[in-house]
């Protein structure tokens, strides 16, 4: 399994942007479908958006035209450039990493919009 580690979350106003940053380990990190989920408090983990190991990308609607996600194999990372960000988007972000029906879950990082 491929270990994660997320960065990048942190406090920021409404309308701000943050970058969230997952890096991974282990030497097959290019064949996994890499993700980012949320949880808020008193709610359920819900996907915010995904990458293929081919590259294709889905969305959330919550997410959509806001978010984008991105991978860099050669570095074994994945980010989540998050614009327009609303108090909504508060929440522990955590990385996922998926293959052979197999998930790995980095430790999350807190996204906290507010002013």
């Amino acid at each position: 399994q491929v270990q994660l580690v997320e960065s990048g979350g942190g406090l920021v106003q409404p309308g701000g942007s943050l970058r969230l940053s997952c890096a991974g380990s282990g030497s097959r990190f290019s064949i996994y479908a890499m993700g980012w989920y949320r949880q808020a408090p008193g709610k359920q983990r819900e996907l915010v958006a995904t990458i293929s190991n081919a590259g294709r990308t889905n969305y959330a609607d919550s997410a959509q035209g806001r978010f984008t996600i991105s991978r860099d194999n050669a570095k074994k990372l994945v980010t989540l450039q998050m614009n327009s960000l609303k108090p909504e988007d508060t929440a522990v972000y955590y990385c996922n990493a998926r293959a052979f029906g197999l998930d790995s879950w980095g430790q999350g990082t807190q996204v906290t919009v507010s002013s």
